[in-house]
């Protein structure tokens, strides 16, 4: 992994580096941003029953995605 990502869970925000993590609960709203020069690259993981895509709610989208 590299770069340094700016995770928003709820109210609280963060720095992630390199070879650290963070949980992020189900239903929590959460962001992540990179302020930095270097590409954030990361590896997801989901755990539970059930680890779909389908039930992703995009609250805001500065990239305007679809």
């Amino acid at each position: 992994m590299s770069g340094t990502a700016t995770v928003t869970v709820g109210d609280e925000v963060k720095l992630i580096r390199p070879n650290e993590s963070t949980y992020i609960k189900m239903g929590e709203v959460h962001r992540l941003e990179n302020q930095g020069k270097i590409p954030v690259v990361l590896i997801e993981v989901q755990v539970g029953e059930y680890t779909g895509e389908d039930d992703i709610v995009k609250i805001e989208d500065d990239f305007k995605r679809g």
